[in-house]
């Protein structure tokens, strides 16, 4: 795919550019690239360099996003291009993300939105979702997908850090439906540095996803001495429960070591049920313990009864009913149909 100029940028005097697609907004010299190191300025034009170019390409399960009240039991068809605007040295996919600055190559298959949209039509999938990488950085790719897709009757989701700046997601929040978001700490510290991020960006933008109207849910990996103490955890379920609201489910995942951080042990079952305990402390109604295969089953709100039952990615038994109960009646936030 031929280079496509990018959306949400301004030129300077000097002929460099201002990406306003992240909150990074990063200024971009003749030939550059900005952080994602797949938006180039080319002679004073901003380009995408992976317009149409998938690096990854699947059918998924919804409940991998993960997204567990959305859709529950339906299959989503799943792409990414290479590049991420963060530098996490955790990353579990650092081979796709960080591609350009770790290679200095963009590889992929060429894959045109309208052939996007078939391919999840044909397999049967309720819904496209971006992710892998970072959908921010293909915004161009994602969005015109995105608006296909909704013509075909199929659904949206961002599986994403949530670095996103408010004018393109206002932009794109017609055409998107749900999104999982990443608060991977409530410190600014760790944001600086784990992810070279800030996290004042990324609570603005879960705070906008919710005014949007965008089915919201969050996921915390949770790594050992670096983000998993009382204070760290419960400063994340405080701003979900008191700024997003408590129906806003909340996802507390275990690390492996990956990447640039193989000196952390895989995070132990038991830290994520205590993470889980400050998440119900907080409020939340809805508290998941991801990749130990257990601690994923729904409860009612109302009676405490489990409505939908889980293994890993796959739904056994989903008892709702039109979104509620069918023991005490209670409605269970969530898009259902």
């Amino acid at each position: 795919m031929t280079p496509k100029e990018a959306l949400f940028y301004e030129r300077e005097a000097d002929g460099a550019v201002r990406c306003g697609l992240c909150a990074h907004r990063c200024r971009i010299k003749p030939g550059a690239v900005g952080v994602c190191g797949v938006r180039r300025n080319e002679g004073g034009t901003l380009v995408s360099l992976v317009y149409g170019l998938t690096v990854a390409e699947n059918v998924d399960p919804v409940e991998k996003k993960p997204l567990f009240h959305f859709l529950p039991g339906s299959r989503s068809f799943s792409i990414a291009t290479a590049g991420c605007n963060f530098r996490c040295r955790h990353c579990q996919n650092a081979d796709i993300s960080q591609m350009p600055r770790d290679a200095g190559t963009i590889a992929g298959r060429p894959l045109a939105p309208a052939e996007a949209v078939r391919r999840a039509r044909d397999a049967g999938c309720a819904s496209i979702s971006y992710t892998y990488t970072e959908p921010t950085v293909f915004f161009e790719y994602a969005a015109d997908t995105a608006a296909l897709a909704v013509r075909d009757g199929l659904r949206n989701v961002f599986v994403t850090n949530g670095y996103t700046a408010p004018e393109p997601l206002r932009a794109i929040a017609p055409h998107l439906h749900a999104a999982n978001v990443d608060l991977k700490s409530s410190s600014e510290a760790f944001y600086k540095r784990i992810c070279g991020a800030r996290l004042q960006p990324v609570l603005d933008a879960l705070k906008l996803y919710r005014e949007l109207g965008i089915w919201l849910e969050v996921t915390t990996l949770v790594i050992p001495a670096e983000n998993d103490s009382d204070e760290d955890l419960g400063g994340c379920a405080r701003f979900i429960a008191e700024q997003l609201g408590r129906d806003v489910p909340w996802h507390v995942s275990a690390f492996h070591p990956a990447y640039r951080l193989t000196n952390r042990p895989r995070t132990p079952a038991e830290t994520l049920r205590r993470a889980a305990a400050i998440g119900r402390a907080a409020g939340l109604r809805f508290v998941y313990e991801g990749n130990i295969l257990e601690g994923e089953d729904t409860a009612c709100p109302g009676c405490g009864r489990r409505v939908i039952a889980r293994v890993g990615f796959a739904v056994r038994e989903n008892r709702l009913r039109a979104g509620r109960c069918p023991d005490c009646g209670a409605a269970v936030a969530g898009v259902w149909n």
